[in-house]
Protein backbone atom coordinates (compact mmCIF):
# COMPACT_ATOMS: atom_id res chain seq x y z
CA UNK A 1 0.00 0.00 0.00
CA UNK A 2 1.22 3.42 -0.60
CA UNK A 3 -0.17 5.07 2.40
CA UNK A 4 1.44 4.84 5.48
CA UNK A 5 0.43 2.50 8.85
CA UNK A 6 -2.92 3.28 10.33
CA UNK A 7 -3.28 2.77 14.28
CA UNK A 8 -4.82 -0.40 14.72
CA UNK A 9 -7.16 1.22 17.61
CA UNK A 10 -9.18 2.19 14.86
CA UNK A 11 -10.50 -1.27 14.27
CA UNK A 12 -10.16 -2.35 17.06
CA UNK A 13 -12.50 0.36 18.60
CA UNK A 14 -14.52 -0.04 14.98
CA UNK A 15 -15.14 -3.81 15.84
CA UNK A 16 -15.90 -2.96 19.53
CA UNK A 17 -19.19 -0.64 18.37
CA UNK A 18 -20.31 -3.42 15.77
CA UNK A 19 -20.21 -6.16 18.21
CA UNK A 20 -22.02 -4.21 20.77
CA UNK A 21 -25.19 -4.00 18.80
CA UNK A 22 -24.91 -7.66 17.36
CA UNK A 23 -27.87 -9.93 18.96
CA UNK A 24 -26.64 -12.40 21.72
CA UNK A 25 -25.09 -15.73 20.91
CA UNK A 26 -24.35 -14.50 17.32
CA UNK A 27 -21.70 -14.01 14.66
CA UNK A 28 -21.17 -11.61 11.81
CA UNK A 29 -18.86 -12.48 8.65
CA UNK A 30 -17.29 -9.87 6.20
CA UNK A 31 -15.55 -10.73 3.11
CA UNK A 32 -13.34 -9.40 0.58
CA UNK A 33 -13.78 -8.08 -2.67
CA UNK A 34 -13.29 -10.25 -5.53
CA UNK A 35 -10.22 -9.52 -7.98
CA UNK A 36 -12.31 -9.05 -10.99
CA UNK A 37 -11.31 -10.46 -14.46
CA UNK A 38 -10.71 -8.18 -17.87
CA UNK A 39 -9.98 -10.85 -20.28
CA UNK A 40 -6.96 -13.07 -20.57
CA UNK A 41 -4.85 -13.04 -17.62
CA UNK A 42 -5.61 -9.72 -16.81
CA UNK A 43 -7.68 -8.19 -13.81
CA UNK A 44 -9.23 -4.79 -12.75
CA UNK A 45 -6.69 -3.53 -9.73
CA UNK A 46 -7.99 -4.55 -6.25
CA UNK A 47 -10.36 -2.36 -4.29
CA UNK A 48 -10.53 -3.52 -0.34
CA UNK A 49 -14.16 -3.97 0.68
CA UNK A 50 -15.16 -1.39 2.83
CA UNK A 51 -16.72 -2.95 5.27
CA UNK A 52 -13.79 -5.56 5.98
CA UNK A 53 -11.43 -2.62 5.76
CA UNK A 54 -13.40 -0.70 8.20
CA UNK A 55 -14.02 -3.37 10.30
CA UNK A 56 -9.97 -4.73 10.31
CA UNK A 57 -7.80 -2.47 8.03
CA UNK A 58 -6.81 -5.63 6.13
CA UNK A 59 -6.48 -3.98 2.74
CA UNK A 60 -5.68 -7.44 0.93
CA UNK A 61 -8.12 -10.70 -1.56
CA UNK A 62 -9.56 -13.31 -0.48
CA UNK A 63 -9.73 -12.31 3.33
CA UNK A 64 -12.39 -13.19 5.39
CA UNK A 65 -13.09 -11.77 9.10
CA UNK A 66 -15.59 -13.38 11.44
CA UNK A 67 -16.88 -11.86 14.56
CA UNK A 68 -18.46 -13.92 17.28
CA UNK A 69 -18.13 -11.57 20.96
CA UNK A 70 -20.16 -14.59 22.57
CA UNK A 71 -17.87 -17.29 21.29
CA UNK A 72 -17.38 -19.88 24.29
CA UNK A 73 -13.55 -19.99 22.99
CA UNK A 74 -12.31 -16.41 23.72
CA UNK A 75 -9.64 -16.76 20.80
CA UNK A 76 -12.38 -17.36 18.26
CA UNK A 77 -14.36 -14.30 19.49
CA UNK A 78 -12.42 -12.18 16.76
CA UNK A 79 -10.92 -14.09 13.62
CA UNK A 80 -9.18 -13.34 10.49
CA UNK A 81 -8.77 -15.42 7.74
CA UNK A 82 -6.24 -14.90 5.12
CA UNK A 83 -5.02 -16.54 1.92
CA UNK A 84 -1.47 -18.22 2.96
CA UNK A 85 1.41 -16.57 1.82
CA UNK A 86 4.70 -18.58 0.82
CA UNK A 87 8.37 -17.81 -0.86
CA UNK A 88 6.23 -18.38 -4.73
CA UNK A 89 4.02 -15.75 -3.92
CA UNK A 90 5.95 -13.59 -2.67
CA UNK A 91 7.94 -13.76 -5.38
CA UNK A 92 5.83 -13.09 -7.85
CA UNK A 93 2.70 -10.80 -6.65
CA UNK A 94 4.60 -9.30 -3.67
CA UNK A 95 4.62 -9.85 0.03
CA UNK A 96 1.07 -10.38 1.85
CA UNK A 97 -0.11 -10.38 5.25
CA UNK A 98 1.79 -13.06 7.57
CA UNK A 99 -0.80 -13.86 10.94
CA UNK A 100 2.10 -11.48 12.39
CA UNK A 101 1.55 -8.23 10.00
CA UNK A 102 -2.54 -9.26 10.04
CA UNK A 103 -2.29 -8.87 14.31
CA UNK A 104 -0.18 -5.76 13.71
CA UNK A 105 -2.54 -4.07 11.18
CA UNK A 106 -5.76 -5.48 12.99
CA UNK A 107 -5.27 -6.05 16.48
CA UNK A 108 -6.72 -9.65 15.90
CA UNK A 109 -4.41 -12.51 17.22
CA UNK A 110 -6.49 -15.44 15.55
CA UNK A 111 -5.45 -15.92 12.07
CA UNK A 112 -6.15 -19.20 10.15
CA UNK A 113 -5.47 -19.82 6.34
CA UNK A 114 -8.15 -19.61 4.10
CA UNK A 115 -8.25 -23.56 3.67
CA UNK A 116 -9.17 -24.03 7.24
CA UNK A 117 -12.25 -21.79 6.98
CA UNK A 118 -14.64 -24.60 6.61
CA UNK A 119 -13.84 -26.83 9.25
CA UNK A 120 -13.94 -23.82 11.46
CA UNK A 121 -16.31 -22.14 10.46
CA UNK A 122 -18.55 -25.71 10.93
CA UNK A 123 -17.56 -25.32 14.75
CA UNK A 124 -18.27 -21.51 15.28
CA UNK A 125 -21.68 -22.09 13.38
CA UNK A 126 -22.71 -24.70 16.23
CA UNK A 127 -21.91 -22.79 18.96
CA UNK A 128 -24.12 -19.61 17.62
CA UNK A 129 -28.11 -19.14 16.55
CA UNK A 130 -28.10 -16.40 14.88
CA UNK A 131 -25.45 -15.26 11.54
CA UNK A 132 -25.18 -11.66 10.45
CA UNK A 133 -24.88 -11.44 6.57
CA UNK A 134 -23.49 -8.17 4.60
CA UNK A 135 -25.43 -6.64 2.06
CA UNK A 136 -25.23 -3.64 -0.06
CA UNK A 137 -27.92 -1.46 0.83
CA UNK A 138 -27.03 1.87 0.31
CA UNK A 139 -29.93 4.01 -1.26
CA UNK A 140 -27.93 4.42 -4.60
CA UNK A 141 -26.62 1.17 -4.68
CA UNK A 142 -26.95 -0.93 -8.27
CA UNK A 143 -25.15 -4.09 -8.57
CA UNK A 144 -25.65 -6.42 -11.05
CA UNK A 145 -22.71 -8.49 -10.35
CA UNK A 146 -22.01 -11.40 -8.08
CA UNK A 147 -20.22 -10.33 -5.54
CA UNK A 148 -17.65 -12.53 -3.22
CA UNK A 149 -19.32 -11.87 -0.25
CA UNK A 150 -22.93 -12.55 -2.47
CA UNK A 151 -21.15 -16.22 -2.96
CA UNK A 152 -20.13 -17.07 0.54
CA UNK A 153 -23.79 -15.69 2.01
CA UNK A 154 -25.21 -17.98 -0.41
CA UNK A 155 -23.15 -20.77 0.71
CA UNK A 156 -22.99 -20.32 4.48
CA UNK A 157 -27.55 -19.88 4.31
CA UNK A 158 -27.79 -23.44 2.39
CA UNK A 159 -24.80 -25.05 4.51
CA UNK A 160 -26.59 -23.55 7.48
CA UNK A 161 -30.22 -23.38 6.93
CA UNK A 162 -31.36 -23.70 10.47
CA UNK A 163 -29.97 -20.69 11.51
CA UNK A 164 -31.92 -16.99 11.81
CA UNK A 165 -30.18 -14.61 10.35
CA UNK A 166 -29.72 -10.83 10.48
CA UNK A 167 -28.05 -7.89 8.80
CA UNK A 168 -24.75 -6.55 9.49
CA UNK A 169 -25.53 -2.79 6.91
CA UNK A 170 -27.82 -1.22 9.18
CA UNK A 171 -25.54 -1.14 11.86
CA UNK A 172 -22.60 -0.01 9.65
CA UNK A 173 -24.76 2.18 7.99
CA UNK A 174 -25.06 4.41 11.52
CA UNK A 175 -21.51 3.29 12.65
CA UNK A 176 -19.79 4.34 9.18
CA UNK A 177 -21.22 8.01 8.81
CA UNK A 178 -19.94 9.15 12.39
CA UNK A 179 -16.73 9.22 11.42
CA UNK A 180 -13.95 8.82 14.58
CA UNK A 181 -10.91 11.29 14.79
CA UNK A 182 -8.60 9.12 12.92
CA UNK A 183 -10.62 8.71 9.85
CA UNK A 184 -10.88 13.08 9.84
CA UNK A 185 -7.15 12.80 10.01
CA UNK A 186 -7.27 10.41 6.54
CA UNK A 187 -9.88 12.28 5.10
CA UNK A 188 -7.69 15.67 5.57
CA UNK A 189 -4.92 14.12 4.10
CA UNK A 190 -7.18 12.80 0.99
CA UNK A 191 -8.41 17.07 0.98
CA UNK A 192 -4.65 17.59 1.25
CA UNK A 193 -3.85 16.09 -1.69
CA UNK A 194 -6.50 17.44 -3.89
CA UNK A 195 -5.41 20.83 -2.81
CA UNK A 196 -1.93 20.19 -4.34
CA UNK A 197 -3.09 18.73 -7.41
CA UNK A 198 -5.86 21.81 -7.89
CA UNK A 199 -3.02 24.39 -7.47
CA UNK A 200 -1.10 22.07 -9.64
CA UNK A 201 -3.47 22.35 -12.32
CA UNK A 202 -4.13 26.57 -11.69
CA UNK A 203 -0.33 27.08 -12.90
CA UNK A 204 -1.08 24.55 -16.14
CA UNK A 205 -4.03 25.57 -17.26
CA UNK A 206 -4.32 27.64 -20.56
CA UNK A 207 -6.11 27.74 -24.24
CA UNK A 208 -5.65 24.67 -26.01
CA UNK A 209 -4.67 22.06 -23.21
CA UNK A 210 -6.80 19.32 -23.51
CA UNK A 211 -9.47 18.07 -20.94
CA UNK A 212 -7.01 14.54 -20.60
CA UNK A 213 -3.68 16.44 -19.60
CA UNK A 214 -5.64 18.08 -16.80
CA UNK A 215 -6.65 14.70 -15.75
CA UNK A 216 -2.59 13.93 -16.09
CA UNK A 217 -1.37 16.59 -14.08
CA UNK A 218 -3.83 15.65 -11.12
CA UNK A 219 -2.93 11.90 -11.71
CA UNK A 220 0.84 13.10 -10.96
CA UNK A 221 0.13 15.16 -7.93
CA UNK A 222 -2.38 12.04 -6.24
CA UNK A 223 0.54 9.58 -6.86
CA UNK A 224 3.55 11.55 -6.13
CA UNK A 225 1.84 12.13 -2.33
CA UNK A 226 0.93 8.60 -1.56
CA UNK A 227 -2.65 8.59 -3.32
CA UNK A 228 -3.20 5.77 -5.62
CA UNK A 229 -5.03 8.09 -7.27
CA UNK A 230 -8.69 9.25 -8.22
CA UNK A 231 -11.41 8.63 -5.24
CA UNK A 232 -13.55 8.31 -8.23
CA UNK A 233 -13.49 8.44 -12.54
CA UNK A 234 -12.68 11.95 -12.67
CA UNK A 235 -15.28 15.11 -14.74
CA UNK A 236 -12.86 17.82 -16.42
CA UNK A 237 -15.14 19.46 -18.25
CA UNK A 238 -14.74 22.29 -20.43
CA UNK A 239 -17.08 24.43 -22.45
CA UNK A 240 -21.02 22.97 -22.80
CA UNK A 241 -19.47 19.52 -21.52
CA UNK A 242 -19.69 21.29 -17.91
CA UNK A 243 -23.31 20.95 -18.27
CA UNK A 244 -23.13 16.83 -18.54
CA UNK A 245 -23.53 15.81 -15.14
CA UNK A 246 -21.44 13.10 -15.37
CA UNK A 247 -18.99 13.60 -18.19
CA UNK A 248 -16.27 11.88 -18.31
CA UNK A 249 -14.61 11.37 -21.35
CA UNK A 250 -12.37 14.05 -20.88
CA UNK A 251 -10.99 14.41 -24.69
CA UNK A 252 -11.97 17.99 -25.51
CA UNK A 253 -9.65 21.06 -26.50
CA UNK A 254 -9.85 23.75 -23.61
CA UNK A 255 -10.48 27.03 -25.60
CA UNK A 256 -10.44 30.51 -24.92
CA UNK A 257 -13.50 32.09 -22.90
CA UNK A 258 -14.58 28.58 -21.72
CA UNK A 259 -14.89 27.71 -18.51
CA UNK A 260 -13.95 23.84 -16.98
CA UNK A 261 -15.92 22.47 -14.75
CA UNK A 262 -13.37 19.77 -12.83
CA UNK A 263 -15.13 17.11 -10.23
CA UNK A 264 -12.21 14.86 -9.01
CA UNK A 265 -10.98 13.86 -5.85
CA UNK A 266 -8.07 11.91 -4.26
CA UNK A 267 -8.15 8.96 -1.99
CA UNK A 268 -5.58 8.31 0.50
CA UNK A 269 -5.74 4.95 2.51
CA UNK A 270 -9.38 3.96 0.94
CA UNK A 271 -11.07 7.22 2.53
CA UNK A 272 -12.18 9.54 -0.69
CA UNK A 273 -12.10 13.24 -0.76
CA UNK A 274 -14.57 14.77 -3.16
CA UNK A 275 -13.95 17.82 -4.96
CA UNK A 276 -15.69 20.53 -7.49
CA UNK A 277 -13.92 23.87 -9.45
CA UNK A 278 -14.82 25.70 -12.12
CA UNK A 279 -12.37 27.85 -13.48
CA UNK A 280 -11.68 29.91 -16.71
CA UNK A 281 -9.77 28.48 -19.68
CA UNK A 282 -7.77 32.09 -20.15
CA UNK A 283 -7.64 32.96 -16.65
CA UNK A 284 -10.39 35.87 -16.15
CA UNK A 285 -14.24 34.68 -15.86
CA UNK A 286 -16.30 37.13 -18.09
CA UNK A 287 -18.82 39.51 -16.67
CA UNK A 288 -21.75 36.55 -16.55
CA UNK A 289 -19.93 33.50 -15.62
CA UNK A 290 -18.59 35.65 -13.11
CA UNK A 291 -22.46 36.41 -11.87
CA UNK A 292 -23.45 33.30 -11.87
CA UNK A 293 -19.95 31.60 -10.22
CA UNK A 294 -20.01 34.07 -7.31
CA UNK A 295 -24.23 33.05 -7.22
CA UNK A 296 -23.25 29.01 -6.98
CA UNK A 297 -20.90 30.52 -3.97
CA UNK A 298 -23.48 31.97 -2.32
CA UNK A 299 -25.64 29.34 -1.89
CA UNK A 300 -22.45 26.98 -1.51
CA UNK A 301 -21.36 29.27 1.49
CA UNK A 302 -25.36 29.77 2.83
CA UNK A 303 -26.03 25.58 2.61
CA UNK A 304 -23.06 25.22 4.88
CA UNK A 305 -24.33 26.44 7.63
CA UNK A 306 -27.06 24.57 7.53
CA UNK A 307 -25.48 21.28 8.19
CA UNK A 308 -25.33 21.21 12.12
CA UNK A 309 -26.55 18.29 14.89
CA UNK A 310 -30.16 17.81 14.01
CA UNK A 311 -30.48 18.65 10.41
CA UNK A 312 -33.22 16.96 8.44
CA UNK A 313 -32.07 15.71 5.17
CA UNK A 314 -35.35 16.80 3.19
CA UNK A 315 -36.01 20.07 4.64
CA UNK A 316 -32.30 20.59 4.11
CA UNK A 317 -32.99 20.24 0.56
CA UNK A 318 -36.10 22.25 0.18
CA UNK A 319 -34.37 25.20 1.52
CA UNK A 320 -31.47 25.31 -0.58
CA UNK A 321 -33.85 25.00 -2.99
CA UNK A 322 -35.20 28.18 -2.25
CA UNK A 323 -31.81 30.10 -1.56
CA UNK A 324 -30.78 28.64 -5.45
CA UNK A 325 -34.51 29.98 -6.19
CA UNK A 326 -33.60 33.59 -5.35
CA UNK A 327 -30.31 33.69 -7.20
CA UNK A 328 -32.07 32.26 -10.44
CA UNK A 329 -34.51 35.23 -9.98
CA UNK A 330 -31.66 37.46 -9.84
CA UNK A 331 -29.65 36.23 -12.70
CA UNK A 332 -33.25 36.36 -14.32
CA UNK A 333 -32.62 32.58 -15.58
CA UNK A 334 -36.19 32.21 -14.00
CA UNK A 335 -39.49 34.83 -13.94
CA UNK A 336 -41.63 35.01 -11.04
CA UNK A 337 -44.80 33.48 -13.09
CA UNK A 338 -42.32 30.23 -13.92
CA UNK A 339 -41.92 30.06 -9.81
CA UNK A 340 -45.36 31.11 -8.67
CA UNK A 341 -46.75 27.91 -10.90
CA UNK A 342 -43.71 25.25 -10.22
CA UNK A 343 -44.86 21.34 -9.93
CA UNK A 344 -43.97 20.85 -6.06
CA UNK A 345 -42.74 17.83 -6.93
CA UNK A 346 -40.05 19.18 -9.97
CA UNK A 347 -39.46 23.26 -8.74
CA UNK A 348 -39.14 25.23 -11.20
CA UNK A 349 -34.81 26.08 -9.91
CA UNK A 350 -34.48 22.07 -10.89
CA UNK A 351 -34.33 23.25 -14.22
CA UNK A 352 -30.64 24.44 -14.08
CA UNK A 353 -30.31 22.68 -10.64
CA UNK A 354 -30.90 19.22 -10.89
CA UNK A 355 -28.92 17.34 -8.79
CA UNK A 356 -28.86 17.25 -4.85
CA UNK A 357 -26.42 19.21 -2.40
CA UNK A 358 -24.74 16.87 -0.49
CA UNK A 359 -23.90 13.37 -0.10
CA UNK A 360 -22.25 11.52 3.20
CA UNK A 361 -18.47 11.16 2.08
CA UNK A 362 -16.09 9.04 3.76
CA UNK A 363 -14.50 5.40 2.59
CA UNK A 364 -17.29 5.32 -0.26
CA UNK A 365 -17.62 8.70 -2.02
CA UNK A 366 -21.12 8.22 -1.57
CA UNK A 367 -20.88 6.58 1.78
CA UNK A 368 -22.98 5.25 4.39
CA UNK A 369 -25.51 7.50 6.46
CA UNK A 370 -29.23 6.98 6.80
CA UNK A 371 -31.21 10.03 5.30
CA UNK A 372 -34.25 9.40 7.16
CA UNK A 373 -32.39 9.63 10.45
CA UNK A 374 -31.15 13.55 11.81
CA UNK A 375 -27.67 14.68 11.13
CA UNK A 376 -25.11 14.24 13.56
CA UNK A 377 -21.79 15.67 14.45
CA UNK A 378 -18.50 14.31 13.03
CA UNK A 379 -20.88 13.48 9.74
CA UNK A 380 -18.98 14.16 7.10
CA UNK A 381 -20.88 15.51 4.06
CA UNK A 382 -20.25 17.27 0.83
CA UNK A 383 -21.76 20.24 -0.30
CA UNK A 384 -21.92 20.51 -4.16
CA UNK A 385 -24.51 23.18 -6.11
CA UNK A 386 -24.32 23.97 -8.92
CA UNK A 387 -26.34 26.41 -12.15
CA UNK A 388 -26.53 24.71 -15.75
CA UNK A 389 -26.73 27.13 -19.00
CA UNK A 390 -26.62 25.25 -22.07
CA UNK A 391 -27.92 27.78 -24.45
CA UNK A 392 -24.90 30.24 -22.46
CA UNK A 393 -22.62 27.16 -23.14
CA UNK A 394 -21.50 26.49 -19.62
CA UNK A 395 -22.13 25.33 -16.02
CA UNK A 396 -20.90 25.96 -13.08
CA UNK A 397 -20.37 23.88 -9.57
CA UNK A 398 -18.28 24.31 -6.75
CA UNK A 399 -18.04 21.29 -4.00
CA UNK A 400 -16.41 21.14 -0.57
CA UNK A 401 -16.10 18.08 1.94
CA UNK A 402 -17.32 19.51 5.33
CA UNK A 403 -17.52 17.90 9.06
CA UNK A 404 -20.56 18.60 10.91
CA UNK A 405 -19.45 20.14 14.33
CA UNK A 406 -20.98 19.43 18.06
CA UNK A 407 -21.31 23.08 18.38
CA UNK A 408 -20.83 25.85 15.78
CA UNK A 409 -19.60 26.02 12.14
CA UNK A 410 -19.08 22.76 10.25
CA UNK A 411 -15.39 22.54 9.34
CA UNK A 412 -14.07 22.92 5.85
CA UNK A 413 -11.34 20.18 4.99
CA UNK A 414 -10.95 21.84 2.02
CA UNK A 415 -10.89 25.26 3.81
CA UNK A 416 -7.46 25.71 2.21
CA UNK A 417 -8.41 25.00 -1.42
CA UNK A 418 -9.04 28.44 -3.69
CA UNK A 419 -12.23 28.93 -4.40
CA UNK A 420 -12.93 32.58 -4.62
CA UNK A 421 -13.09 34.00 -8.40
CA UNK A 422 -10.49 36.83 -7.42
CA UNK A 423 -7.96 34.38 -5.88
CA UNK A 424 -8.53 31.71 -8.74
CA UNK A 425 -7.53 34.43 -11.19
CA UNK A 426 -5.00 35.69 -9.72
CA UNK A 427 -3.20 32.25 -9.06
CA UNK A 428 -3.52 31.85 -12.79
CA UNK A 429 -2.24 34.69 -14.16
CA UNK A 430 0.86 34.73 -12.51
CA UNK A 431 4.19 34.97 -13.96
Amino acid sequence: MKYLPIDRELFIKNRKNFTAQMKPNSLAVFNSNDVYPISADSTIPFEQHRDIFYLSGVDQEESILVLFPDCPKEKHREILFLRETNEHIAIWEGEKLTQEKAFETSGIKTVYWLQDMEKIMFELMTQCDTVYINTNEHYRAKVETETREDRYTRWLKDKYPAHSVAKSNPILQRLRSVKDQVELDLMQKACTITEKGFRRVLNFVKPGVMEYEIEAEYMHEFLRNRSKGFAYTPIVASGNNSNVLHYIENNQECKPGDLILMDVGAEYANYSSDMTRTIPVSGKFTKRQREVYDAVLRVKNEATKMLVPGTDWTEYHVEVGKLMTSELLVLKLLDKTAVKNENPDWPAYKKYFMHGTSHHIGLDTHDYGILTEPMQANMVFTVEPGIYIPEEGFGIRLEDDVVIQSKGAPFNLMQNIPIEAQEIEEIMNRS
